[in-house]
Order: structure tokens, then C-alpha cells, then sequence
């Protein structure tokens, strides 16, 4: 059984390359902005597996002719703008030109979906927000149930809020069982601290079961693996003349892990060090042999904006609204002195392949790079959303099948 999937809001391709691998076969990419469109089309003029095969759409999800897909829709996915909803953004959420959540659930509507995956900041759980997430989740529920034109988003709100709780539309109009989960990405394997919400939903008919994959990655792991064992560093090969001292702030915390037996633990969280410390140094090699991989300067650390120790999960990789904000896009050495990421390490952090290949600056690579969703994220989320489904159907033959035996 082949799962046909669209991908809206694709930006670098970080999600629709994950569903890819996880078994989904692409329909329709879409994406407005030229740059990202431009690296999607570059790598496929490349003939880079699963993004050589996208049917890409440059323009806005509105505009595009759904009526076309005549295959059923396994999965609909996107991370629709985050800017309304982002922490260091303006906050305007439903007063934002670029809250494309509503268009989301108007694409759900009319393709009708087994499931739908959709990926957001996690500054659209904050408090000032609160009714309008429960409005998007909500509209996500039932969205045969759209605005009316006279009808303000809150009063809207109000209306599927009385749908829900009378129980009536349950079974008599296309609605979703919907589970949003709040992740951080390091818990998954991924080397950086990226907070995220996944809000997740299966076509009520359906009658799936669900829920958010374990983690299989900890912080404690990696304290253990640290500063106890001393296993990372061994894997590094970093003599213990060289190695940082554990800061004391960890001194209770590690000396509770010595008095526990982890040999059944998570896997430790991934590093900066993890993820690049088999790319050459940029400040030495003028002339990259890796793509994506030119030093850039002009580096800075100050208050707010500081880096990403070598030795913990990168932070939040940023996208911003004039390329990278502040600083945070940076690696703190272990003499103190900041450097910038290159565009490789930044992609190494988002789980990004090497042979996945950026167009635009050094800026402008780190816009869609800080925009993106991890590749190993969405393919973790992708594979048991697959997982379900393809269950789902095997139950259903089965069923088919017994029945017919009784017929018979």
C-alpha cells in the first residue's frame, strides 16, 4: 500500500524529506518563498533521492487547484509560519497576515486525510494564547465547521466549542481525533534543544488509536556518559588534560546518577561535538571541501545571546526576520571565544544530510536552516503515523476477510 502525502509550508524540504523517509510518497510540495524553492529545485536538478522526485508548487497554499489529486490523501503536513506565535517574534497570532492555520484546516477540509501532522513553535502554548490554540484545535477537530462571514474567531470558537460538548457531530460529519504534544527535539536523538508543538490527527472514522512516540534520548545519559563514566570523552578521544571541568551547578545532580545503575538508560542527548566533530575546522580551510561549510565572521557574544556549548545539545536554531538574530546561531569553544556555525554544521544540527545542498548566503541558508523541522524529528513523527495507518487497514482486511470466510 503506497501513502500518498502533501507537504504545505515546505520551506527547505526538513519535514517533507522526513515523511519521504518514513514511507510517504509526495503528491504536492508547496512552498511560497523563492529562496527555499530554489534549494528544493537544486537538489533535485542534483538528483538528490526522494526531493528528485516532489512535485513542487511555488506560490501560496490558497492558491493551488486541490481538485487535481485525485488519489486518496493519506497524510496532510506543514509547519505553517511561526512568526504570529514565536517567542521573539511580535506576537500577534490571529492579528498576523501570516497565520496560515486557518488556510491549513481548509486543506485538510478539502482533501479529507487519514491523518494530518502539523508543526509549530513552542510560543503557540503560552498563556496570552491560549483560546486560539484551542480555537486551532478545534477548527483541526471539525473542520467541516468553518468560520461564517459574520462571525468573529472567537465567537467561531464559542460555536465549536458547544458542537463539541453537545457529542452530535461525532460520526455525522468529518471530524479528527486530535493530540498536540509539546517535544524537545534532543529527547529524540536530535543534537539541539528545539522546542516544538506537534499537533497530530487521525480521521475519526478511522477508529485509531495513537500516541506521541517515547522519547529515546535523555539529558541524564548524558551527564552520566560525561562526568561519571566518562564514555564521551573516551569516544572523542579528548585526554583528560583537555577536558572541560563539570561545572559545579552539576556536582549534586552527577554525584545521584553515581549511585544509580544507567546500563538500561535512554541514550545520552547529542552534542554540537556529536553532530561536527568530523568536519574540518572552518577557520583553517579557506576554501571548504564540504559544502556549505565557509567560515563566517564577525561572531559576538553578549547578554541573551551567547551560543551553544561544544559539549550540550545546540540551542534553538533561529530564523528571524533579517537573517540570524543576535548570535544564538553560534559554538562556544572551550577557550570561551564564539565562532558562527557554518551552514553544514547548522544542517549537521537539524539532521540534515550532507548531500543536501543550500542556495542563497551564508543568511539567508540560515533562515530556512532555522526554519526548518529536523529531518530525524519528522521521520520518528512520519514512521508511527505510518505505522498506525498501514495497522489500520491490515485490521480491516483482516476483518474483510473473516467475514467472508463466515459468509461462505
Amino acid at each position: 500500500m503506497t501513502l500518498k502525502a502533501v507537504e504545505l509550508f515546505a520551506g527547505a524540504g526538513g519535514l517533507a524529506m522526513g515523511i519521504g523517509l518514513a514511507g510517504f510518497k509526495s503528491l504536492a510540495v508547496v512552498e511560497w518563498d523563492r529562496w527555499a524553492c530554489d534549494t528544493i529545485r537544486e537538489n533535485a536538478r542534483r538528483g538528490f533521492p526522494l526531493v528528485d522526485a516532489w512535485p513542487l508548487h511555488e506560490g501560496d497554499v490558497r492558491g493551488v487547484d486541490w481538485a487535481t489529486l485525485e488519489d486518496e490523501i493519506a497524510l496532510v503536513a506543514g509547519g505553517p509560519p511561526c512568526q504570529p506565535f514565536s517567542m521573539g517574534g511580535k506576537h500577534q497570532a490571529y492579528d498576523d497576515a501570516r497565520d496560515m492555520f486557518p488556510a491549513t484546516v481548509d486543506v485538510v477540509r478539502q482533501l479529507r486525510p487519514r491523518a494530518f501532522i502539523i508543526e509549530n513553535v513552542k510560543g503557540l502554548t503560552r498563556s496570552s494564547f491560549a483560546n486560539y490554540y484551542q480555537y486551532i484545535l478545534l477548527q483541526l477537530e471539525f473542520p467541516e465547521l468553518p468560520r461564517r462571514k459574520s462571525e468573529t474567531w472567537f465567537d467561531h470558537l464559542m460555536r465549536l466549542q458547544i458542537e463539541k460538548s453537545s457529542g452530535k457531530l461525532r460520526g455525522q460529519t468529518l471530524s479528527y481525533n486530535v493530540i498536540p504534544t509539546l517535544v524537545n527535539a534532543a529527547d529524540y536523538g536530535i543534537p539541539q534543544k528545539r522546542e516544538r508543538v506537534f499537533i497530530v490527527g487521525f480521521r475519526h472514522d478511522l477508529g485509531i488509536e495513537w500516541r506521541f512516540p517515547a522519547a529515546t534520548h535523555s539529558e541524564d545519559a548524558l551527564l552520566f556518559d560525561q562526568w561519571v563514566s566518562g564514555d564521551y570523552w573516551q569516544r572523542h578521544q579528548i585526554a583528560p588534560s583537555r577536558r572541560p571541568k563539570m561545572p559545579e551547578r552539576l556536582a549534586e545532580k552527577v554525584n545521584e546518577l553515581r549511585q544509580f545503575d544507567l546500563l538500561s538508560r535512554l541514550s545520552a542527548w547529542r552534542t554540537v561535538r556529536d553532530a561536527t566533530s568530523d568536519l574540518p575546522d572552518p577557520e583553517k580551510h579557506e576554501e571548504p571541501t564540504i559544502a556549505d561549510h565557509k567560515f563566517q565572521a564577525g561572531a559576538r557574544s553578549y547578554p541573551g545571546h551567547t551560543g551553544s556549548p561544544l559539549d550540550q545539545p545546540a540551542k534553538t536554531i533561529k530564523a528571524g526576520d533579517h537573517g540570524v538574530p543576535g548570535g544564538e546561531n553560534m559554538i562556544v569553544k572551550l577557550d570561551g571565544s564564539v565562532r558562527y556555525l557554518t551552514a553544514r554544521e547548522t544542517a549537521r544540527v537539524q539532521t540534515f544530510p550532507d548531500g543536501y545542498v543550500f542556495h542563497g548566503s551564508w543568511s539567508e541558508t540560515m533562515r530556512q536552516l532555522g526554519n526548518a523541522v529536523p529531518v530525524a524529528l519528522a521521520k520518528i513523527v512520519a514512521s508511527s503515523v505510518a505505522q498506525a495507518i498501514l495497522n489500520q487497514e491490515a485490521s480491516k482486511i483482516a476483518a474483510s476477510r473473516s467475514a467472508m470466510r463466515r459468509a461462505a
